[in-house]
């Protein structure tokens, strides 16, 4: 399953503009410009026994998501005091919401050229 969920997860981040992929802390990690960090891919980070990508959410979404979906949604490690969101991918799989949750990071990170240019393929 974990082999699965990357495929998804990196066919949705390299489909958005200028990303890349490449190892950091020893995880998949996907990159805008090479530069700025927006997702990493997470199976059982430290043993906590997730399989759950890390990334930014706009402000407020991670307290909104946390409380609605405990099971699913978490305030990771690390990051969790600037607003990333940790979403569980081990658990009601859903690859649309998978997705969106992926190009929301995206947005949050993404400089306004490329969120244009993003925007243009839609």
């Amino acid at each position: 399953m974990a082999e699965d969920l990357l495929i998804v997860v990196r066919a949705a981040c390299l489909a958005l503009p200028e990303t890349n992929e490449r190892l950091s802390h020893g995880v998949p990690c996907f990159f805008i410009r090479d530069k700025k960090s927006f997702l990493y891919y997470h199976d059982s980070h430290h043993n906590d026994g997730r399989l759950a990508i890390w990334c930014p959410a706009p402000p407020g979404v991670q307290e909104q998501m946390v409380e609605a979906e405990p099971a699913r949604y978490f305030r990771p490690a690390y990051v969790g005091h600037r607003g990333w969101i940790g979403l569980r991918l081990d658990i009601d799989r859903d690859d649309d919401e998978i997705v969106g949750v992926i190009d929301e990071a995206y947005r949050c990170i993404a400089p306004k050229t490329l969120l244009k240019l993003r925007d243009a393929t839609d």
